[in-house]
């Protein structure tokens, strides 16, 4: 039994430094997800009470509960500004051309 249990610690001990060097790895991606980045293309759909939008190209974006969206309609070019959060795409403002 002691074997087995100091079998167990040995392992443990291994994988240590191999799960610390990946979360380690990990962070600076999630790091430069915050930075806002910028997408143009023609609106697809447009909801303001849903506050989401979403481009020709099958991108989708949502605004904060406070964002006050310009007029936009269907078929318009915009240029949005957005922020990865997760897997969302949120909006931090648009450009209407």
């Amino acid at each position: 039994m002691r074997k087995h249990i100091a079998s167990a610690f040995l392992v443990l001990i291994a994988l240590a430094p191999a799960g610390a060097s990946f979360a380690a790895s990990a962070a600076p991606a999630a790091a430069t997800s915050a930075a806002e980045q910028t997408t143009s293309g023609v609106v697809k759909f447009f909801n303001t009470q849903a506050r989401s939008l979403e481009l020709e190209d099958g991108s989708w974006f949502y605004m904060p509960a406070a964002y006050k969206a310009p007029d936009i309609k269907v078929g318009q070019k915009v240029t949005v500004h957005w922020q990865q959060n997760g897997s969302a795409h949120d909006v931090t403002s648009i450009d209407l051309s």
